[in-house]
């Protein structure tokens, strides 16, 4: 079940309280000879997805409709198509909208049903992605409002972009999340339901999916998994509605990252095979870098050595091609020596040590913005204590521990701990010292 966030949007409108429209409801289905005994905890379950039974659905449009003094649609409330999970997906550019910017909102007010919902599986995962690849395009994204939108507005877009991508880089997910939130309820929200042409449109979208991305990776940072996955699909469909593939296909890596997360190692690999299928020339070098070493990380997992080998190869071949100035900003996160620690990740698992503990080694000697060096400096310790060099196992642990002050992210403390629980479990002397620095950072609270 997916949170109803069209439900929740129109009752904050409203101002209808949980319990007062399960009054209401009662009351109007009474008019109709119903006995309804409804309270405030089944409002709660619809706000979480579960769909109201027979005649329900409509008696809460009337009672909203009355209300706000307006018509009160099954689609206004979410309710109109169904059991059909794919509904959201496959309704118009504006009803995506309404949808999108319902879910804004609903986190922006830190509602517990999103904050807490688990990530789809199976086919209502895999569709928007399928969507995405696949036909219809979107002939035309114009749209009639009331206020014009201005190559202006789009750049301010594009630096929140990189404002935002950057203060997640230094300070993590959970700190950045609230303030991408608001700035997309209170700028993107008005402007995609503005006024502009088609072409003023696709940029419109390109720019709106590329900072929905980046919240994606903030709840993906915070352990939010239901929403960075409701934020990836909505990226994807801004993706696709400006017609940009690369954007998609970068997009969609961001879904591989989280497949990975989850242990969904086969969907990993059928994502990161789309995004190099659908995106063709348009993908560029650092892009199909990250998505062959995260095929390699997936294949390795499954226990394919020969496909993760492959896959390395192709990733090492494609990071060569990397030119920096011809790349868009989507893609500076793969950085020098990204490729390497995404490889010694795969060759960890495949059990080749002294390869794995060389590229961890060179992914460290390369410079990193502030959370990628967390990361590196993480595996080349792990692999170092594997080897039993416990000496620099412990000096890299201390180097990564001090690396990691400041920053409010669920990720890295997974990394902390991880770090952490190998070295207490090798036994090594000298390794209180840093699993004792360790736990200090993990004693302040997020």
């Amino acid at each position: 079940m997916q949170p109803n966030t069209l439900l929740d949007a129109i009752l904050d409108e409203a101002g209808v309280s949980h319990a007062g429209l399960a009054a209401h409801v009662n009351q109007a289905g009474r008019a109709r000879g119903l006995a309804l005994r409804y309270e405030h905890t089944a409002v709660a379950r619809w706000l979480k997805g579960q769909r109201p039974r027979g005649q329900v659905p409509d008696l809460i449009c009337e009672v909203l409709a009355a209300r706000l003094h307006r018509t009160v649609t099954l689609d206004d409330i979410g309710l109109g198509v169904p059991g059909d999970p794919s509904a959201a997906h496959t309704t118009s550019l504006s009803g995506f909208v309404e949808r999108a910017t319902a879910l804004w909102r609903s986190d922006e007010q830190q509602r517990p049903h999103i904050l807490g919902a688990p990530a789809v599986t199976g086919t209502p995962a895999v569709m928007p992605v399928w969507e995405w690849e696949n036909p219809p395009e979107d002939v035309d994204v114009s749209r009639g409002g009331r206020h014009r939108v201005t190559s202006a507005d789009i750049e301010m877009l594009r630096a929140a972009r990189t404002h935002y991508e950057q203060m997640y880089r230094k300070a993590g997910g959970i700190a950045t999340r609230t303030r991408i939130v608001g700035f997309l309820n209170a700028e993107a929200a008005p402007l995609l339901r503005g006024s502009y042409t088609d072409a003023t449109g696709r940029q419109l979208h390109r720019a709106t999916g590329g900072l929905v991305a980046v919240a994606g990776i903030c709840a993906y940072d915070s352990d939010a998994h239901g929403l960075a996955q409701r934020y990836f699909h909505q990226a994807l469909r801004l993706a696709k509605a400006s017609g940009d593939r690369g954007l998609g296909a970068y997009v969609i890596a961001l879904l591989v990252n989280q497949s990975l997360f989850m242990r969904e190692f086969r969907q990993a690999v059928a994502f990161a095979e789309a995004a190099l299928r659908a995106a063709g020339k348009h993908i560029t070098p650092a892009l199909a870098s990250d998505l062959y070493a995260m095929q390699a990380k997936a294949y390795a997992h499954l226990g394919d050595g020969t496909s993760a080998l492959s896959c390395i190869r192709r990733a090492e071949q494609a990071a060569e091609r990397i030119r920096r100035g011809y790349e868009p900003d989507e893609t500076g996160y793969v950085q020098p020596g990204l490729v390497n620690v995404q490889v010694a990740e795969a060759l960890l698992s495949l059990g080749e040590l002294a390869a794995a503990g060389e590229h961890a080694a060179a992914a460290v000697d390369n410079p990193a913005h502030d959370r990628g060096r967390v990361h590196r400096l993480a595996m080349l310790s792990t692999i170092e204590l594997r080897q039993g060099h416990a000496d620099k196992a412990v000096a890299t642990a201390v180097q990564m521990a001090e690396q990691a002050r400041g920053m409010e992210s669920q990720r890295l403390r997974d990394r902390l701990r991880a770090v952490r629980e190998y070295l207490v479990r090798s036994g090594c002397a000298g390794t209180s010292e840093a699993a004792e620095l360790i736990d200090g950072a993990l004693r302040v609270p997020l």
